[in-house]
Protein backbone atom coordinates (compact mmCIF):
# COMPACT_ATOMS: atom_id res chain seq x y z
CA UNK A 1 0.00 0.00 0.00
CA UNK A 2 1.14 3.54 -1.02
CA UNK A 3 1.36 5.84 2.50
CA UNK A 4 -0.64 8.05 0.18
CA UNK A 5 -3.10 5.88 -1.47
CA UNK A 6 -5.41 4.92 1.78
CA UNK A 7 -8.04 1.82 0.56
CA UNK A 8 -11.27 1.96 2.08
CA UNK A 9 -11.43 0.76 5.67
CA UNK A 10 -7.72 0.95 6.09
CA UNK A 11 -8.22 4.12 8.51
CA UNK A 12 -11.87 3.17 10.42
CA UNK A 13 -12.11 3.88 13.89
CA UNK A 14 -15.13 3.21 16.01
CA UNK A 15 -18.06 4.70 13.37
CA UNK A 16 -16.05 5.94 11.19
CA UNK A 17 -14.87 4.40 7.81
CA UNK A 18 -12.24 6.82 7.04
CA UNK A 19 -10.43 9.24 9.56
CA UNK A 20 -7.51 11.57 8.08
CA UNK A 21 -7.17 13.99 10.55
CA UNK A 22 -5.04 17.16 10.35
CA UNK A 23 -1.42 16.45 12.38
CA UNK A 24 -2.53 12.73 12.41
CA UNK A 25 0.15 11.53 10.29
CA UNK A 26 3.79 12.37 9.33
CA UNK A 27 3.56 14.91 7.22
CA UNK A 28 0.01 16.00 6.86
CA UNK A 29 -0.78 19.27 8.72
CA UNK A 30 -4.04 21.26 6.97
CA UNK A 31 -7.04 18.96 6.14
CA UNK A 32 -8.81 15.95 7.18
CA UNK A 33 -11.22 13.97 6.48
CA UNK A 34 -13.65 11.42 8.40
CA UNK A 35 -16.40 9.52 7.21
CA UNK A 36 -19.20 8.72 9.56
CA UNK A 37 -21.45 5.18 8.76
CA UNK A 38 -24.92 5.52 10.87
CA UNK A 39 -27.20 2.15 11.05
CA UNK A 40 -30.71 3.42 11.08
CA UNK A 41 -31.67 5.10 14.19
CA UNK A 42 -27.91 5.81 15.10
CA UNK A 43 -26.16 8.55 15.92
CA UNK A 44 -22.48 10.28 16.76
CA UNK A 45 -21.17 13.35 19.01
CA UNK A 46 -17.97 14.45 17.25
CA UNK A 47 -16.45 17.87 18.53
CA UNK A 48 -14.48 19.73 15.75
CA UNK A 49 -11.43 20.16 18.06
CA UNK A 50 -8.80 22.79 16.19
CA UNK A 51 -10.72 22.74 12.96
CA UNK A 52 -13.68 24.28 11.11
CA UNK A 53 -15.57 21.18 9.48
CA UNK A 54 -18.03 20.72 6.51
CA UNK A 55 -20.65 17.63 6.65
CA UNK A 56 -21.50 16.44 3.07
CA UNK A 57 -24.28 14.14 2.94
CA UNK A 58 -22.83 10.87 0.97
CA UNK A 59 -26.26 8.67 1.15
CA UNK A 60 -28.50 9.38 2.92
CA UNK A 61 -30.20 12.17 5.45
CA UNK A 62 -29.25 13.50 8.41
CA UNK A 63 -30.00 15.68 11.33
CA UNK A 64 -27.05 17.78 12.92
CA UNK A 65 -27.74 19.30 16.23
CA UNK A 66 -25.56 22.16 17.49
CA UNK A 67 -26.28 22.77 20.80
CA UNK A 68 -30.12 23.96 21.15
CA UNK A 69 -30.71 23.88 17.46
CA UNK A 70 -31.38 20.87 15.02
CA UNK A 71 -30.45 21.23 10.95
CA UNK A 72 -32.12 18.92 8.83
CA UNK A 73 -30.00 18.12 5.99
CA UNK A 74 -31.88 16.10 3.15
CA UNK A 75 -28.84 14.46 1.73
CA UNK A 76 -28.97 11.81 -1.60
CA UNK A 77 -29.33 8.27 -2.69
CA UNK A 78 -25.94 8.43 -3.56
CA UNK A 79 -23.38 10.43 -4.61
CA UNK A 80 -24.50 10.27 -8.49
CA UNK A 81 -27.96 11.98 -7.57
CA UNK A 82 -26.87 15.70 -7.36
CA UNK A 83 -25.80 17.86 -4.69
CA UNK A 84 -26.68 17.72 -1.29
CA UNK A 85 -27.65 20.44 1.46
CA UNK A 86 -24.26 20.91 3.28
CA UNK A 87 -23.88 22.09 6.74
CA UNK A 88 -20.44 24.82 8.08
CA UNK A 89 -19.47 25.05 11.73
CA UNK A 90 -17.01 27.01 13.05
CA UNK A 91 -14.09 25.63 14.83
CA UNK A 92 -15.07 24.42 18.44
CA UNK A 93 -18.12 23.46 17.69
CA UNK A 94 -19.65 20.15 19.08
CA UNK A 95 -22.17 18.17 16.45
CA UNK A 96 -24.19 15.05 17.33
CA UNK A 97 -25.07 13.64 13.75
CA UNK A 98 -28.20 11.35 13.58
CA UNK A 99 -30.27 9.38 10.80
CA UNK A 100 -33.50 8.24 11.24
CA UNK A 101 -32.62 5.76 8.03
CA UNK A 102 -28.70 5.39 8.17
CA UNK A 103 -26.33 6.55 5.49
CA UNK A 104 -22.89 7.72 5.29
CA UNK A 105 -21.79 11.43 6.28
CA UNK A 106 -18.05 13.17 5.23
CA UNK A 107 -17.29 15.76 7.66
CA UNK A 108 -14.17 17.51 5.64
CA UNK A 109 -11.66 19.63 7.96
CA UNK A 110 -9.18 22.09 7.67
CA UNK A 111 -7.05 23.31 10.64
CA UNK A 112 -7.58 26.38 11.98
CA UNK A 113 -4.60 28.10 14.04
CA UNK A 114 -6.09 30.15 16.79
CA UNK A 115 -4.84 33.27 14.98
CA UNK A 116 -6.39 32.57 12.12
CA UNK A 117 -9.95 31.87 13.56
CA UNK A 118 -12.36 34.37 12.63
CA UNK A 119 -16.27 34.56 14.03
CA UNK A 120 -18.09 33.01 11.42
CA UNK A 121 -21.81 31.26 12.08
CA UNK A 122 -22.62 28.00 11.71
CA UNK A 123 -24.54 28.20 7.86
CA UNK A 124 -26.11 25.53 5.83
CA UNK A 125 -25.63 25.51 1.87
CA UNK A 126 -28.84 23.67 0.40
CA UNK A 127 -28.67 21.91 -2.57
CA UNK A 128 -30.50 24.15 -5.08
CA UNK A 129 -28.12 26.77 -4.15
CA UNK A 130 -24.86 24.98 -5.08
CA UNK A 131 -23.22 26.22 -7.50
CA UNK A 132 -22.46 23.73 -10.52
CA UNK A 133 -19.78 23.96 -13.66
CA UNK A 134 -19.59 21.68 -16.70
CA UNK A 135 -15.66 21.94 -17.30
CA UNK A 136 -13.93 20.54 -19.60
CA UNK A 137 -15.17 18.90 -23.21
CA UNK A 138 -15.43 15.46 -24.87
CA UNK A 139 -13.70 12.94 -22.88
CA UNK A 140 -12.20 15.21 -20.06
CA UNK A 141 -16.04 16.60 -19.25
CA UNK A 142 -16.59 16.61 -16.04
CA UNK A 143 -19.12 18.21 -13.34
CA UNK A 144 -17.75 20.44 -10.68
CA UNK A 145 -20.20 21.03 -7.55
CA UNK A 146 -18.48 24.17 -5.70
CA UNK A 147 -20.62 24.26 -2.19
CA UNK A 148 -17.09 25.01 -0.59
CA UNK A 149 -15.48 26.60 -3.27
CA UNK A 150 -13.49 30.25 -2.76
CA UNK A 151 -15.99 32.51 -4.20
CA UNK A 152 -18.93 30.16 -3.81
CA UNK A 153 -18.82 29.72 0.25
CA UNK A 154 -15.88 32.27 1.78
CA UNK A 155 -17.74 32.47 5.60
CA UNK A 156 -15.35 30.32 6.91
CA UNK A 157 -11.16 30.65 7.65
CA UNK A 158 -9.09 27.83 5.87
CA UNK A 159 -11.73 24.82 4.19
CA UNK A 160 -12.20 24.42 0.40
CA UNK A 161 -14.05 21.71 -0.69
CA UNK A 162 -16.18 20.62 -3.48
CA UNK A 163 -17.23 17.54 -5.10
CA UNK A 164 -16.52 15.80 -8.84
CA UNK A 165 -18.50 13.43 -10.89
CA UNK A 166 -16.41 12.17 -14.08
CA UNK A 167 -18.60 10.05 -16.58
CA UNK A 168 -17.42 6.72 -16.70
CA UNK A 169 -14.96 6.64 -19.85
CA UNK A 170 -13.78 10.44 -19.25
CA UNK A 171 -10.72 12.00 -17.81
CA UNK A 172 -10.22 14.55 -15.23
CA UNK A 173 -8.00 16.48 -12.76
CA UNK A 174 -6.84 17.02 -16.50
CA UNK A 175 -4.48 19.01 -17.31
CA UNK A 176 -2.61 17.81 -14.39
CA UNK A 177 -1.84 20.58 -11.73
CA UNK A 178 -0.45 21.80 -9.18
CA UNK A 179 -1.00 23.88 -5.62
CA UNK A 180 2.34 23.30 -3.84
CA UNK A 181 4.22 26.51 -3.51
CA UNK A 182 2.70 30.31 -2.60
CA UNK A 183 3.50 32.82 -5.24
CA UNK A 184 1.22 35.30 -6.93
CA UNK A 185 -0.22 32.99 -9.34
CA UNK A 186 0.21 29.72 -7.00
CA UNK A 187 -1.27 28.75 -3.60
CA UNK A 188 -0.12 26.28 -1.23
CA UNK A 189 -2.46 23.74 -0.45
CA UNK A 190 -2.55 20.17 0.61
CA UNK A 191 -5.52 18.24 -1.01
CA UNK A 192 -7.70 15.28 -0.22
CA UNK A 193 -9.19 13.02 -2.83
CA UNK A 194 -11.82 10.82 -0.93
CA UNK A 195 -13.43 8.26 -4.02
CA UNK A 196 -16.61 6.76 -4.84
CA UNK A 197 -17.32 4.38 -8.08
CA UNK A 198 -20.20 3.48 -9.55
CA UNK A 199 -20.55 -0.59 -9.36
CA UNK A 200 -21.53 -2.40 -12.66
CA UNK A 201 -25.06 -3.67 -13.90
CA UNK A 202 -24.50 -6.93 -12.41
CA UNK A 203 -23.05 -5.26 -8.99
CA UNK A 204 -19.57 -6.06 -9.74
CA UNK A 205 -17.41 -2.95 -8.10
CA UNK A 206 -16.19 -0.11 -10.45
CA UNK A 207 -12.86 1.44 -10.63
CA UNK A 208 -10.30 4.15 -11.70
CA UNK A 209 -6.62 5.51 -11.30
CA UNK A 210 -5.38 8.27 -9.65
CA UNK A 211 -1.80 9.90 -10.44
CA UNK A 212 0.56 12.11 -8.42
CA UNK A 213 3.95 13.12 -9.82
CA UNK A 214 6.53 15.12 -8.82
CA UNK A 215 7.34 18.37 -9.42
CA UNK A 216 10.74 19.10 -7.06
CA UNK A 217 13.34 16.44 -7.77
CA UNK A 218 13.72 17.46 -3.52
CA UNK A 219 10.54 16.36 -3.22
CA UNK A 220 10.13 12.97 -4.93
CA UNK A 221 6.71 12.10 -5.12
CA UNK A 222 5.35 9.12 -7.36
CA UNK A 223 1.65 7.64 -7.21
CA UNK A 224 -0.27 5.73 -10.03
CA UNK A 225 -2.62 3.76 -8.54
CA UNK A 226 -6.50 2.13 -8.93
CA UNK A 227 -8.84 3.52 -6.75
CA UNK A 228 -12.36 2.05 -5.44
CA UNK A 229 -15.11 3.29 -3.80
CA UNK A 230 -13.80 4.00 -0.01
CA UNK A 231 -10.59 4.61 -1.08
CA UNK A 232 -8.57 8.25 -0.23
CA UNK A 233 -5.37 9.70 -1.84
CA UNK A 234 -3.73 12.43 -0.36
CA UNK A 235 -2.00 14.75 -2.47
CA UNK A 236 0.71 16.68 -0.10
CA UNK A 237 2.40 18.17 -2.88
CA UNK A 238 3.04 17.57 -6.53
CA UNK A 239 1.10 17.83 -9.97
CA UNK A 240 -2.06 15.53 -9.23
CA UNK A 241 -3.86 14.14 -12.58
CA UNK A 242 -5.35 13.13 -14.59
CA UNK A 243 -7.96 11.02 -12.74
CA UNK A 244 -9.75 8.76 -14.94
CA UNK A 245 -12.67 6.80 -14.59
CA UNK A 246 -13.00 2.91 -16.04
CA UNK A 247 -15.75 3.06 -18.83
CA UNK A 248 -18.82 1.81 -17.89
CA UNK A 249 -18.20 3.26 -13.99
CA UNK A 250 -19.37 7.01 -13.67
CA UNK A 251 -16.59 8.30 -10.75
CA UNK A 252 -16.77 11.02 -8.07
CA UNK A 253 -14.40 12.73 -5.50
CA UNK A 254 -14.96 14.77 -2.64
CA UNK A 255 -12.05 17.54 -2.88
CA UNK A 256 -10.84 18.65 0.82
CA UNK A 257 -8.36 21.56 0.24
CA UNK A 258 -6.50 23.61 3.17
CA UNK A 259 -3.26 25.23 3.29
CA UNK A 260 -0.58 27.54 5.67
CA UNK A 261 -1.11 30.81 4.41
CA UNK A 262 -3.43 33.68 5.78
CA UNK A 263 -5.79 34.53 2.47
CA UNK A 264 -7.78 31.53 1.45
CA UNK A 265 -7.34 31.16 -2.27
CA UNK A 266 -7.18 27.93 -4.92
CA UNK A 267 -4.83 29.45 -7.61
CA UNK A 268 -3.00 26.67 -9.61
CA UNK A 269 -0.35 25.77 -12.36
CA UNK A 270 -0.95 23.62 -15.06
CA UNK A 271 1.32 21.20 -16.04
CA UNK A 272 3.22 22.78 -18.79
CA UNK A 273 3.19 19.48 -20.89
CA UNK A 274 -0.65 19.12 -20.56
CA UNK A 275 -2.22 22.24 -20.26
CA UNK A 276 -2.82 22.88 -24.36
CA UNK A 277 -5.78 20.16 -23.92
CA UNK A 278 -7.77 23.42 -22.46
CA UNK A 279 -7.72 24.41 -26.18
CA UNK A 280 -9.72 21.35 -27.50
CA UNK A 281 -11.95 21.67 -25.18
CA UNK A 282 -14.81 23.85 -26.91
CA UNK A 283 -14.27 22.53 -30.24
CA UNK A 284 -15.42 18.88 -28.24
CA UNK A 285 -17.95 20.39 -26.35
CA UNK A 286 -19.77 18.84 -23.62
CA UNK A 287 -20.05 15.12 -22.67
CA UNK A 288 -23.72 14.74 -23.19
CA UNK A 289 -24.50 12.73 -20.40
CA UNK A 290 -23.67 15.72 -18.82
CA UNK A 291 -25.73 18.01 -20.42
Amino acid sequence: MNELHIPAGASASGSFDTVIDPGGREGWVHTGLRVLALPAGGGETWTAHGVEVMVVPLTGACEVSIGEEAFALRGRVDVFAGPTDVLYAPEGTQLRIASAAGGRFALATAAVPPAQRGEHPVAVIRAEDVPVEIRGGGTMTRQVRNFGSVGAFDACDKLIACEVVTPGGNWSSYPAHKHDTTTETESELEEIYYYEVQSAPDGGPGFGFHQTSSTDPERPIDVLTEVRSGDTVLVPHGWHGPCAAAPGHDMYYLNVMAGPAPERAWNITDHPEQTWVRGTWAAAGPDPRLA
